[in-house]
């Protein structure tokens, strides 16, 4: 029996949640129980007289216990309390109280609680609050709680600010001594925005507190100096670690293990330790993790393995372990991870299995899932002269994942450029609202791997193919690339060259072929290359440099490629070469330069060479600031100050040109970002009568249950939206069909609808441009006999719409990606081909107009061969609408329009499919959560 709001007053699981707080730590919301007398009274005893004071307007020194009872004994519906816990201790309360006009107890359908809060004193300042009236908002909400109303002392100026900067709609008075506040739970811009900068800042300084610790303890040290600890402690010493180390071994017996002072445990070290590398075996894992929580620790490197990378049991403890952890309220990179690199000054952090000397300061950060990939990368990067801002391998990504480290660059003003290799993504829509706002002002390059979860991932399912996570990740403003290779040669080319201004590229070089073939792999890449200028193979390095100058300074291009080929004679040297190429540079600043060189191992060496991250630039640079964030959507310049010292170069004319490509499509999308569109209004949208008629739809579907609407209630729900369905009518024999022509009016088209046969005109189940009843009684009779008995057919009549080009709209929730627009034309070449783009709902209106634009049939709208132009601002207008109809409404899970016939004035949709169920009881617009895997 499916149980009601009113009626299901058990324990509410869906309801916890673990938080980041403010300054990096995490805590668990979770609902009150009749269990928790014991820790409420603990809790209530650490509260300063003060808090009581303002808690209850009077000194109020210790519960009772009738308060012990009421606090804890709760019904989950008009009477419902949570606690914020690290371990099993409380640190803060919220609850609230439903109440009538009267401001008296009440019930459904009373929509107005009092709500008051409780925070211990150490722990105030830190979020908690915050956090609390997020989640106990969305419990309101989803109780039919509307309103929340609070009295606060004038005094309390913590707690009112709490209220105020929340976001929603308020009223504030003064009554009776007190400020009397009114807030309304629905979800606004201003609320969303505040939850999500909040969020932003307390992930990345969680992330920040792994990587520039105070203090790091490396647990696991072997006394006689090998294994996986040792060479942890090893690589952070020797790389210059400026912080305090500490090596913990539980049998050592000497107070250095190679000169690092030794602690048998965490607890004996007596200062504190803000970072615990952990390199024990799996079993002995939770005794370490429990060390390192009584002592205060703030983050774990887990560098053990033998855990989600091992199997079901090994997957069960990996759940254990981050369990553990955030119950003392640290996070975690790992388990089997390769570790985190900083290469900050103040910090020189090597806390990872890449020996000492660590990589040079640079620009770039660089996340991987994988160790192996991670060691490739930071090869490849260190051997073409490229350095690091940070480095984090979060092998299992148990806790920490991407998300969290685009977090921290988003605002990390030493990191110019994001790598990313991502295995999976657990959270695709976060990751991709995240990743927007990253590449509005930084480039974000990701390569992801395999099209399977790998061992020791455990993320939420997804429905969305490859080709679609791909769109959505572009649509995003991410540079999608394909191999490891094409994320070091696009990442090489953005941490040092401005982005280009547009498509025109030109070539010149020392070699004709190298430049046919780099001409060649332009056209592939879309780009529009110039005619290539050949020099000849006795050009000197001084004619590149004239060539290279001319070209930079001509207005005809926005980048230019070099190619280059050895010598014959030996007067012309590398170092000379990369010298006239550089003095290019620095005297026509502005366009990228990428040079493709055959078996030039000493000009790679030469052009790779750079000054040091705090050297000063040249003079012809210094006057050359980095954009602001505000700024750099609407300029198209890097986000970096380009380095003209280092040109980066390839050994093949289709990495330099994919990676020149690559730059140009990101450069359009932050042009285009200045204009990003809206979402439009439309005067004739019946939001309301859709709810309801969704409402009645789902009132005796079960929880869990998809339901097919019928095809009278689809066509009545698109209509609420100004979305036109052709009527049609059965013809289960030739005198229904007959019937009905009469009924819709001559001319019609008589369709078969059979499972099988839907949408197959190629099978010749459609009949079109019957205008007499014997056309149609004959046609009936043709399409039976070649096909089947009427049972199996399942015929249908529709009157005639104008002829047009035929298309597929469609809608889906993923349950990782959410609400997913997508387009196509119909007919099985385009779905053979995958020939569709998608769009994350909310759709704008440029949205709309690049998502029909985007497919390689997209010529047959606009007047392909001569044909006429179809109607494209009224497809875009429908998908806006079906856009605006599954925002609007989380009970529309799928919406299949096909065909949608878009004629030269006007659309039509032949046949619509909608599946609707009951939404899930936490979306988008729910409280800021970590994952729980």
């Amino acid at each position: 029996m499916r149980m009601t709001i009113e009626s299901d007053p058990s324990y509410p699981a869906h309801w916890e949640a673990d938080v980041v707080l403010r300054d990096g730590g995490t805590a668990r919301i979770r609902p009150i129980t009749t269990e928790d007398a014991g820790r409420l009274v603990s809790f209530y005893e650490q509260v300063s007289d003060e808090s009581k004071y303002y808690r209850f307007f009077a000194p109020y020194p210790r519960l009772s216990d009738r308060d012990v009872h009421r606090f804890t004994h709760h019904d989950y519906v008009d009477r419902v309390g949570l606690a914020a816990t690290i371990g099993e201790e409380f640190i803060g309360t919220v609850r609230y109280d439903r109440i009538g006009p009267d401001g008296r107890p009440a019930s459904a359908p009373a929509d107005e609680a009092e709500v008051a809060f409780l925070v211990q004193d150490a722990h105030q300042g830190r979020g908690v609050a915050s956090a609390l009236l997020e989640h106990i908002g969305a419990v309101a909400r989803e109780r039919g709680i509307r309103r929340f109303a609070a009295e606060v002392l004038p005094a309390n100026t913590k707690m009112i600010k709490v209220f105020t900067d929340v976001g929603y709609q308020q009223k504030r008075s003064f009554e009776d001594g007190s400020v009397h506040l009114t807030l309304d739970l629905e979800p606004t811009a201003e609320s969303l925005a505040v939850q999500r900068a909040r969020e932003q800042r307390a992930e990345a300084r969680s992330v920040q507190r792994l990587l520039a610790p105070g203090s790091v303890a490396v647990v696991g040290v072997s006394r006689s100096g090998a294994g996986v600890g040792a060479a942890a402690l090893r690589n952070l010493r020797d790389s210059g670690f400026r912080g305090h180390l500490y090596a913990v071994n539980e049998a050592v017996t000497r107070d250095l293990l190679d000169g690092v002072r030794a602690y048998r445990t965490v607890e004996a070290v007596g200062a504190p330790v803000d970072l615990a590398v952990i390199a024990v075996p799996a079993d002995r894992v939770p005794d370490a993790v429990a060390a390192c929580g009584e002592h205060g620790v703030q983050g774990l490197v887990v560098l053990s393995a033998g855990y989600g990378d091992s199997g079901p049991a090994g997957l069960a403890r990996q759940r254990e372990l981050l369990r553990q952890v955030r119950s003392y309220g640290m996070r975690l990179i790992g388990p089997n991870a390769y570790g985190v690199i900083n290469t900050a000054p103040e910090v020189e952090l090597n806390a990872s299995l890449t020996p000492a000397p660590m990589p040079v300061r640079g620009r770039t950060g660089l996340f991987t899932q994988s160790g192996a990939i991670g060691i490739a990368l930071l090869s490849a990067l260190l051997r073409r002269g490229e350095g690091l801002s940070s480095f984090v391998s979060a092998g299992n990504r148990a806790d920490v994942s991407g998300n969290d480290i685009l977090q921290y660059w988003y605002e990390d003003e030493a990191t110019d450029v994001a790598l990313m290799y991502l295995e999976t993504l657990g959270n695709p829509r976060k990751f991709t609202r995240l990743a927007r706002r990253t590449a509005a002002v930084k480039p974000v390059v990701v390569a992801k791997g395999g099209r399977h979860t790998p061992a020791g991932h455990v993320v939420p399912g997804t429905r969305l193919s490859e080709d679609t996570v791909s769109a959505l990740l572009r649509q995003a403003g991410v540079i999608r690339v394909d191999t490891v290779t094409e994320l070091v040669d696009v990442g090489l080319l953005l941490a040092s060259q401005p982005l280009p201004a547009g498509p025109r590229i030109a070539i010149l070089g020392n070699s004709e072929s190298l430049g046919v073939l780099t001409y060649d792999a332009c056209l592939a890449q879309g780009l529009r290359p110039l005619p290539p200028l050949d020099l000849t193979t006795a050009a000197s390095p001084e004619d590149f440099r004239t060539a290279l100058a001319a070209a930079l300074a001509s207005d005809d291009c926005d980048a230019v490629i070099v190619t280059a080929i050895p010598w014959v004679s030996e007067h012309a040297l590398a170092d000379d070469l990369a010298d006239a190429l550089r003095e290019a540079v620095a005297e026509t600043p502005g366009k990228p330069v990428a040079v493709v060189h055959v078996e030039l191992a000493e000009l790679v060496r030469a052009l790779s060479a750079t000054r040091g991250p705090d050297d000063e630039p040249p003079a012809h640079r210094a006057a050359d600031a980095a954009p602001t964030p505000a700024t750099a959507a609407t300029t198209g310049t890097a986000a970096s100050t380009p380095d003209p010292d280092r040109i980066p170069s390839y050994p093949a004319a289709e990495r330099a040109v994919k990676a020149v490509a690559e730059a140009v499509r990101y450069g359009q999308w932050r042009r285009a970002l200045a204009d990003a569109g809206q979402v439009p209004e439309y005067e004739d949208i019946d939001e309301a009568g859709a709810a309801a008629q969704l409402a009645g739809l789902l009132a005796d579907v079960d929880d869990g249950a998809v339901l097919t609407l019928a095809e009278r209630d689809a066509r009545d729900l698109l209509a609420r939206y100004g979305i036109r369905v052709l009527p049609t009518l059965p013809a289960p024999s030739p005198d229904a069909a007959v019937r009905a022509a009469a009924v819709l009016g001559y001319p019609v088209a008589l369709k078969t609808t059979a499972p099988h046969l839907r949408h197959r005109a190629d099978l010749g189940g459609v009949r079109l441009d019957l205008t007499t009843e014997a056309e149609l009684r004959r046609s009936y009779e043709e399409l039976t006999d070649a096909l089947g008995k009427p049972a199996e057919l399942r015929p249908v009549v529709q009157p005639m719409v104008p002829r047009g080009v035929d298309t597929v709209v469609r809608s889906v929730i993923d349950p990782a990606a959410g609400a997913v627009l997508s387009f196509g034309l119909a007919g099985v070449a385009s779905e053979l081909l995958g020939d569709t783009a998608h769009r994350l709902v909310p759709a704008t209106d440029r949205d709309a107009a690049a998502l029909i634009r985007s497919i390689r049939a997209a010529p047959l709208l606009f007047g392909w061969r001569g044909s006429d132009p179809v109607d494209t601002p009224a497809l875009e207008e429908t998908l806006l609408r079906l856009s605006r109809l599954v925002d609007d409404h989380p009970e529309v899970i799928g919406v299949t329009l096909e065909p949608v016939v878009v004629a030269v004035e006007g659309v039509c949709a032949l046949s619509a499919t909608v599946r609707v169920a009951h939404p899930p009881a936490r979306g988008d617009l729910g409280p800021r959560t970590l994952p729980s895997y």
